[in-house]
């Protein structure tokens, strides 16, 4: 059902994009490097775990992360790990530099496992993050589903994850995937918090991106979006060379999340497509032109 968005709450819409997080590649150092002054100090940055990147490049992007003063996120690929001793191996060098507090473990893209680990959960039930400093786990939601995986099965992954990270004395992020529309969002949040899941959820969303690229990443991840992606971020398909920001999505989650004091702690995540410097702009004149 379509909720009704409120009126936009300028300290709600500030207070969600404060703390926001982004995410990087192992290719982006430099676009890091150029963004420096404007993400905040302490910012969270993912890195991910692509495979045409090999173990020192995604390293070499976590280390440089924590130099600028950020805090690194390195992603675990669960399907993508060949071995235990991969695993160990990848968690020793992040280990070496200062990049194990915080680490988001994920399923991952091949279709058949490299190795032993088949899931998120098999990486964080051999209880090795523990053994090498890891704090906080972030683990992965869909607000809109996953084309290749039925939501009874992803709600039973996200349950059983929280509960063994629990267990293990282990914060937990819930990261999810990139969304266009708040209703399924907020929906989702909704669900998450009546299973009793109190953890904080980031809400992944794109930055300011060029249109082509969006799109790809949208038809990439099964994400029927086209037309919402029109509704929301206010651009014709036939202009595919524009750019796009979040500010409608933002606005209008911001105002929702007000409206409803179930949701807990919600905070972004800005999926950036290589954009470091034009999301972390954005995230800074968004909230200037709220205060």
């Amino acid at each position: 059902m379509s909720r009704t968005t409120p009126v936009a709450n300028p300290i709600a819409a500030r207070a969600l994009v404060d703390d926001f997080s982004l995410e990087m590649t192992g290719k982006d150092v430099p676009g890091l490097q150029e963004a420096r002054d404007t993400i905040p100090a302490g910012t969270k940055i993912n890195v991910t775990f692509l495979g045409n990147e090999d173990l020192d490049m995604r390293v070499a992007a976590a280390k440089a992360v924590r130099d600028l003063g950020f805090v690194p996120v390195p992603h675990i690929s669960a399907r993508r790990l060949r071995s235990r001793a991969q695993l160990e191996e990848l968690l020793g060098r992040l280990q070496e530099v200062g990049a194990t507090d915080h680490v988001f473990v994920v399923g991952g893209d091949p279709a058949t496992p490299d190795g032993p680990y088949a899931s998120a959960f098999d990486v964080i039930y051999t209880g090795l993050l523990l053994d090498y400093g890891v704090r906080e786990v972030s683990i992965a939601g869909y607000p809109e589903g996953h084309p290749d995986i039925a939501d009874d099965e992803l709600w039973r992954h996200l349950e059983n994850k929280s509960a063994v990270l629990a267990e293990q004395g282990l914060d937990a992020v819930i990261l999810s995937q990139f969304a266009f529309d708040t209703d399924p969002v907020l929906a989702w949040i909704d669900q998450v918090r009546a299973r009793g899941i109190a953890s904080e959820i980031r809400v992944g969303t794109p930055g300011p991106a060029g249109v082509k690229r969006l799109l790809g990443f949208a038809r990439r991840f099964g994400i029927g979006a086209n037309a919402m992606i029109v509704k929301k971020y206010g651009f014709s398909l036939t202009n595919l060379m524009g750019t796009a920001g979040p500010d409608a999505f933002v606005s209008d989650l911001s105002a929702l999340l007000a409206a409803d004091t179930e949701t807990g702690a919600v905070k972004l995540h800005f999926y950036t497509f290589g954009g470091l410097l034009a999301t972390s702009a954005w995230a800074r004149d968004f909230v200037a032109a709220r205060r």
